[in-house]
């Protein structure tokens, strides 16, 4: 329903073509490419820092119950 189809991902590449130059290309490609890196790299440390909270908790609460038994 939203996505793009083969006529809108032409004339987008060729207005960025047209507007940024040949020239221009590679670089805006490297940064988009450095770009998508760090944020999935960010998303991943926050993925793994909620992880580690979710199993001290676990774990608090593991040994608490056998405290209380």
């Amino acid at each position: 329903m939203f996505g793009l189809g083969t006529q809108e991902i032409i004339l987008i590449l060729l207005f960025v073509l047209i507007f940024f130059g040949a020239k221009k290309i590679p670089e805006l490609a490297q940064g988009l490419g450095k770009g998508i890196r760090e944020f999935r790299k960010a998303a991943r440390d926050v993925q793994e820092d909620i992880e580690k909270e979710v199993k001290q908790i676990d774990s608090t609460e593991t040994s608490t119950k056998n405290k209380q038994q």
